[in-house]
């Protein structure tokens, strides 16, 4: 008797109840049933291929008249049972790869009625194997693929060995004599491959798909600025003589303020689109000068999110003190949203998309972090794992989406993230992987005394910059993340002019990054720091 288990197509129940023999009587033959063992065995089936996942934690079950006479061997060894339920139980142990025989003896009522079940199986733990072709390496980078830009299409090749089944990103893969090849009409974040073998065992291969940032020397503009003619006008002058060659403007900013007339649906619901400023029109105008427009979403300090979602009873939306209550400290009251709710999540996704659909060439994400202050006083409902982990799953998320609209993606982080990763909930690392480029801000006003060994960092720009510049890149090796720092054009202490901007921007660049980013909130930047280059055309 055989009985296939249908929850677990290896295993197999097979039965013993008689023995069965021929005698010859007066010249004929009479059949004879001898009593034989009572004996049902479930375990693997005979003649079966066990995955690595399958071949851990396998069991034999017997049921069995006698059972204090039953026997089982694995391989020749003895295996020891044990009575639960009425039956005999074992465990087979961490089954080794290769060939494995199982066998179970039951004794029948009358001498040489024994009953022998026996099992021949194969344990296959080895994975099959995936290979990429052109994965390049070096350079204190992660093995990636590299493509020419985000706007054009995008081809590889490889080749699996021992795999039956290919997918990529859930998506079924031809294979042609273990070969395949994949086209993209514009390059993903990654390329996710998941291969299985007849054994059942998997393989999952991730490599990521570098597209080398543009060197940038860019100045931040926030909507308000945009929307004014004089302070617009020192900027496209900058663009014009060739100082700068792209713009960041704000999305959504520290008030939570999408500057232009958002479609999304939750930026409509709590009233933070305003029509501040055109952002075709924006676009348009400095694409044609050849400037590049960098799309800044301050993510998760909303107070118009928060206060809006506070009033409506959405509370989890917010980052709650030990309490219950909004956390706020300096920030304002229902001012820090909570990067763990989904909704939160989606929102300023779907910013991103929106501004990378408008033509945005980046999206660069501000406040994607925590509240500053002890985190044992505030909650994040919904928080899975930890801040870090939560904080780097959401730029990933976000690099997946905007990237087939071809846009990069970039972070800005705290200067003190590098090396402090638990104050802020940044791990630069760990966003590292998930983003085109980690956007520090290394304000020497921002850095405390003796910080690098430097007495003053405010009064030493160069010194300041340069030193955090080189723990940013130690810090990010092994990643392909490229590093693009906010530069400081505005006094807080020590007098800030053409000399100290210029300053930072070369010490960035003897660290082998000549792109950055200034920052002075009141828009009012030193063109004289940067030299004039020439540009491609005219407004």
């Amino acid at each position: 008797m055989k009985t296939i288990n249908s929850a677990r197509p290896w295993m197999v129940a097979a039965g013993s109840t008689a023995a069965v023999t021929a005698v010859l009587v007066a010249g004929g033959l009479v059949i004879k049933q001898i009593a034989g063992p009572d004996l049902t065995v479930t375990t693997v089936r005979d003649g079966a291929v066990l995955g690595g996942a399958a071949a851990r934690g396998q069991t034999l079950t017997i049921t069995a008249g006698e059972p204090a006479k039953v026997r089982a061997r694995l391989d020749g060894r003895p295996l020891a049972l044990r009575v639960e339920g009425g039956r005999l139980v074992a465990g087979l142990g961490g089954l080794a790869e290769g060939r494995h025989e199982l066998s179970v003896t039951a004794p029948g009522s009358l001498p040489l009625t024994d009953g022998t079940v026996t099992r021949n199986f194969r344990v296959d733990a080895t994975p099959p194997g995936v290979k990429v072709d052109g994965v390049a390496s070096g350079g204190g980078m992660a093995p990636h693929l590299r493509a020419r830009g985000l706007r054009q299409a995008f081809s590889l090749t490889g080749e699996v060995e021992g795999a039956v089944r290919v997918t990529s990103d859930g998506r079924p893969v031809e294979l042609d004599d273990g070969r395949f090849s994949l086209d993209y009409k514009v390059p993903p974040d990654a390329v996710r491959l998941t291969a299985y073998d007849a054994a059942g065992n998997r393989t999952d291969h991730t490599v990521p798909v570098v597209v080398p940032h543009p060197e940038m020397r860019a100045v931040h503009v926030t909507a308000m600025a945009w929307a004014s003619q004089p302070l617009r006008d020192r900027v496209l002058q900058m663009a014009r003589e060739g100082r700068i060659n792209a713009v960041q403007l704000d999305v959504k900013d520290e008030d939570g303020i999408v500057g232009y007339a958002s479609q999304v649906a939750l930026a409509r619901q709590v009233k933070a689109a305003r029509p501040i400023y055109d952002a075709r029109k924006a676009l348009d105008q400095l694409h044609a000068m050849n400037v590049r427009v960098v799309g800044r979403i301050v993510a998760f300090r909303d107070p118009q999110l928060g206060r809006a979602s506070w009033r409506s009873g959405k509370r989890d939306r917010l980052v709650r003190t030990s309490g219950g209550d909004a956390y706020g400290a300096h920030y304002g009251v229902q001012s820090f949203t909570n990067f763990a709710d989904p909704e939160v999540r989606r929102y300023n996704i779907d910013l991103a998309v929106e501004a990378a659909r408008l033509g945005f060439d980046d999206i660069l994400y501000d406040y994607v972090r925590r509240p500053d202050g002890p985190l044992r006083s505030m909650r994040f409902p919904g928080l899975k794992g930890s801040v870090e982990d939560s904080v780097a799953s959401f730029v990933a998320e976000t690099r997946r989406v905007v990237r087939p609209h071809g846009a990069f993606l970039g972070a800005s982080v705290y200067g003190i993230a590098a090396t402090r990763p638990l104050e802020i909930g940044q791990d630069i690392a760990k966003i590292g992987r998930h983003v085109d480029y980690v956007a520090p801000m290394l304000y020497p006003s921002h850095w405390g005394t003796g910080e690098f060994g430097i007495k003053n960092p405010d009064a030493e720009p160069y010194k300041t910059v340069h030193a955090s510049m080189l723990t940013f890149h130690k810090v990010l090796r092994g990643t392909s993340a490229q590093v693009i720092p906010w530069l400081q054009d505005f006094t807080m202490g020590h007098r800030y002019g053409n000399a100290e901007v210029k300053a930072q921007i070369d010490a960035a660049a003897k660290t082998g990054s000549p792109s950055f980013l200034l920052w002075d909130p009141s828009v009012r930047y030193h063109p004289d720091a940067l030299p004039r280059r020439a540009t491609g055309k005219a407004a």
